[in-house]
Formats: C-alpha cells, sequence, structure tokens
C-alpha cells in the first residue's frame, strides 16, 4: 500500500503525524509542500482545498485536518495503539488535543517560536511585540495542561497516546525560546512530562534542522 505525507518541514501540525508515523512504524514517502508560497499548485489545491499541510494520499484515500489524520494512521494500521480503550483516559485525550489546536498554536508556536526562534535562524527580523502578546497568553495555557496531565508517565497514563504526539512539538516548539523554557519550569507536572518525553527517538527524529 502506498502512503504519501504532503508536508512543510517545519509544519508543528506536519510534525505531528510523522511523530505517529514514527511509533506506528509505517513507511511513507515525503511530498514537500510550501504552504506560505504566493501560489499553490492545483493539483494540491485538489488535495487540500485550504492549501494548508499536512494531508496524507493512501491509496487514493485523500484526508487533511491533522486529528483526522492521526485518528486513521493509529486506526487503520498496525503497531502499538495511540488511544486508551478506556473511556475517560480516550476523553482526555481528545480535550487535550482540543485545547492544544484552539489555544496553545497561536501564542506558543506562530508567536513565541516564529518571531524569537524561526525568523532569527533564518536572518529575518522579529517583532518583539508579537512576542510579548505570546509570552502573556501562555501562562494560562501552561497552567491548564498543568491541571490535566498526570504526575508520571504519559499524558493520558502509563502509555503514549495522541495527546502527547499532538503537545510535544508545540511544547518542544516553545522551549527553543529561552523564554518558553524558562516559563516551562514553574509548571513541575508539565516540565516532568516533556523531560520524559523530549527524548523519545520519534521526538528526536522529527525535529526540524534550523540554521
Amino acid at each position: 500500500m502506498s502512503l504519501e505525507l504532503f508536508n512543510y518541514p517545519y509544519s508543528v501540525y506536519g510534525r505531528i503525524v510523522r511523530i505517529v508515523l514514527a511509533e506506528k512504524g509505517i513507511r511513507y514517502e515525503t511530498r514537500e509542500i510550501n504552504p506560505f508560497a504566493p501560489e499553490v499548485s492545483k493539483e494540491y489545491l485538489d488535495i487540500h482545498p485550504f492549501s494548508r499541510v499536512p494531508a496524507i494520499r493512501h491509496d487514493g484515500f485523500i484526508l487533511y485536518e491533522t486529528a483526522a489524520i492521526t485518528d486513521y494512521l493509529d486506526t487503520r494500521f498496525g503497531g502499538p495503539s495511540l488511544q486508551p480503550a478506556e473511556p475517560a483516559p480516550r476523553a482526555r485525550m481528545r480535550q487535550i488535543i482540543s485545547l492544544v489546536d484552539n489555544y496553545a498554536y497561536l501564542p506558543l508556536v506562530r508567536q513565541v517560536f516564529s518571531h524569537r526562534v524561526f525568523r532569527r535562524a533564518f536572518g529575518e527580523v522579529a517583532d518583539e511585540n508579537v512576542i510579548a502578546e505570546g509570552l502573556a497568553a501562555a501562562p494560562r495555557i501552561l497552567a491548564a495542561l498543568e491541571l490535566l496531565l498526570k504526575e508520571d508517565g504519559y499524558a493520558t497514563g502509563a502509555d503514549l497516546s495522541l495527546a502527547d504526539t499532538h503537545l510535544a512539538p508545540m511544547i518542544d516548539y516553545f522551549t527553543m525560546a529561552e523564554e518558553g523554557a524558562d516559563m516551562l519550569r514553574n509548571y513541575p507536572k508539565l516540565n516532568g512530562w516533556w523531560n520524559r518525553i523530549k527524548n523519545r527517538s520519534s521526538i528526536l527524529e522529527t525535529r526540524p534542522y534550523l540554521k
């Protein structure tokens, strides 16, 4: 069976999918797409009408939206299950994924990481006001996660779940900024979780190279 991943190398959401692919041991081919290009090919717009990443094509089946993709990969392919069997931890997993998508991505990634780390790496000028906005919003998000995470193990229990695969790239990017790393230390459960997961092979193998 052929599996194609349409992705941008620095996409945090593309990385989420790549972490799941690594954890499941799924072979795939990458098709690089730059969603920030002035024009995106009609061929890709037929795959993703909003010209974002990631998207997958699996034997002709096309799917976009990260949470839908990760659920599909987990249930369609073999390997370790990444979703808890019991209702409560499964609901917690979905809650953390939703929290990440709706509240964490913009301040942690688009504001703090993109301006403090990504722009600097590529010789672009950072907007300090945007960074300040992200840092001001971050404590509320980190505090919410602190209340949801377990004291030890992974986000929803003893086993890795899709909650971990969605949250890890966000925290990784956020802590690439010195201010983010300093702030995370104020949240012992969240910081402990990150210290336990950050050296996992799927996290290290998918970390993008920045100049």
